[in-house]
């Protein structure tokens, strides 16, 4: 596997012929629009074949991976056209290996919203060990808002993803909330309510574990949000169901502020199966232009969290997104606009910037200025901070990756996982 960063002269054809691969392998991998033009400073992930299948009239393809020793999520992770799909016909070359390194084992973890394009979250469903349809949100009274999470979990399914029940205390339009949860930690009542609701949400609708995102708990509920945790294990963990937490990046134990001081690490680590580390939201749409998940920043998190959790249970959160801040950045008065990944290469596109890259932030970037003759700065993610980003997972031990979100196309990201990685099933 390489990764080619685009550079003045450059076209499909003369990258394909550098490599010694096809052009459709390389617009396949990278899913590109062959009547667009490459960008200086874009990031292409090239993958040269090792070994082809021609299919014969009458194949399937579970047939052909059962015949060449792979699972059906592998041949649709190394077949990206085919999009989760199983139609095929004869005369069809599928790639069975890649030449690379062996594959490091690694879970995944993605999240969905209900309004999630079908097909995308099908093609990117093989990729994925866990899938959490976002979100139900607690109530006061110890119940659960509705979700119209079944096409979610369906299409998850199909492609191998076992469905997580996602619960928060997210207030639709305002925000997450620590007072909607405080009567929730410190009853007991309460939260028998609840798990009851869960479980009949476990059995409709076939979950199989718990996902709990609890964001700005109250600092005097951080011990009462670890035992409502535990309580939770102990509840549903002897029955298979693993219980998932979302913790803000922390980098110190005495940390301060109201989204930091509700998590406690240790306790939490304690108590729950596996934890997600949020890392990212440092360029945020509020906040100056910087890269949304800094390298260094990411790893000052991780190195924190082995201090007080295994490296087994932990997983690292990666962005899908990144952002175009308009210029001079002002403080309460400069609004970000979140954009796709490709979006990003495209902007890049029509307005002629060259993308840079940040070695230390280890992020690409670029300034333009529009039509109103306003400068902006747009940082994203791309196939080298990716790169950075899974082998520090893989660097640590870490238990997985999870992405936030799925909603977003992200070709070159998920042709790069399957490169470095083997995705753990449930």
């Amino acid at each position: 596997m390489y990764i080619h960063t685009v550079v003045s002269g450059d076209s499909i054809y003369s990258i394909a012929r550098k490599y010694g691969v096809t052009m459709s392998r390389v617009i396949e991998d990278n899913q590109l629009d062959p009547g667009k033009t490459l960008v200086v400073g874009q990031d292409l992930v090239i993958r040269v074949p090792e070994s082809t299948y021609t299919v014969q009239p009458g194949d399937t393809l579970w047939r052909i991976a059962q015949r060449n020793g792979l699972t059906l999520r592998q041949l649709y992770r190394r077949n990206p056209a085919l999009g989760g799909e199983s139609l095929i016909f004869p005369g069809q070359t599928l790639v069975l290996r890649y030449k690379q390194a062996p594959a490091a084992p690694l879970s995944v973890l993605g999240y969905a919203y209900p309004s999630v394009d079908q097909a995308l979250l099908r093609a990117t469903a093989p990729y994925l060990t866990v899938l959490s349809p976002f979100t139900y949100s607690v109530t006061e009274d110890g119940g659960l808002t509705p979700l119209e999470d079944q096409a979610l979990i369906r299409l998850g399914e199909e492609g191998g993803a076992a469905p997580l029940l996602h619960i928060s205390n997210l207030i639709e339009h305002e925000g997450f909330s620590g007072e909607l949860v405080h009567p929730l930690l410190n009853n007991v009542g309460l939260q028998e309510k609840l798990m009851c609701r869960m479980r009949d949400l476990l059995d409709a609708r076939d979950y199989r574990g718990i996902d709990v995102d609890f964001e700005y708990v109250l600092p005097e509920d951080a011990a009462a949000y670890a035992r409502f945790i535990r309580r939770l294990r102990g509840r549903f963990g002897p029955e298979g169901y693993p219980v998932f937490v979302a913790l803000v990046a922390k980098t110190s134990s005495d940390q301060q502020g109201a989204l930091y001081e509700g998590h406690d690490y240790r306790l939490l680590g304690e108590a729950a199966d596996h934890l997600l580390l949020m890392t990212y939201e440092w360029g945020y749409i509020y906040g100056p232009p910087m890269a949304v998940a800094p390298l260094p920043n990411v790893r000052q998190v991780v190195e924190y969290a082995l201090t007080q959790i295994p490296a087994g249970k932990l997983w690292l959160g990666i962005p899908n997104y990144g952002y175009d801040w308009p210029l001079p950045f002002v403080q309460g008065t400069t609004k970000a606009v979140s954009l796709s990944n490709p979006g990003a290469v495209d902007l890049a596109r029509r307005v002629g910037a060259e993308i840079q890259y940040d070695q230390t932030a280890q992020a690409p970037w670029f300034r333009y200025r529009d039509g109103d003759g306003v400068d902006h700065m747009v940082w994203f993610e791309n196939a080298r901070s990716i790169r950075a980003k899974l082998s520090l997972a893989l660097e640590y031990g870490l238990q997985g990756v999870g992405y936030w979100n799925l909603m977003r196309p992200f070709p070159e990201n998920w042709a790069l996982l399957d490169a470095l990685c083997e995705v753990r099933d449930f």
